[in-house]
């Protein structure tokens, strides 16, 4: 157990820390909206790849 100024200081840096987990995202909705929107077609595009792969491996056999 933790006491005396070991507990303040304690206490300062998870405030702290919280405070810079609150902040990170700096981007508005609409920023954040296109941003998602954007990996998400990246994604896509990779996964219809990875399917057509598996599909010329399947045909080759």
């Amino acid at each position: 157990m933790t006491r005396g100024n070991q507990r303040d200081t304690d206490r300062k840096k998870r405030e702290k820390d919280l405070r810079d987990k609150k902040h990170k995202n700096n981007m508005s909705g609409a920023e954040f909206q296109r941003t998602k929107e954007a990996q998400a077609a990246i994604m896509q595009e990779k996964q219809r790849k990875a399917e057509e792969k598996k599909a010329a491996e399947a045909a080759k056999k």
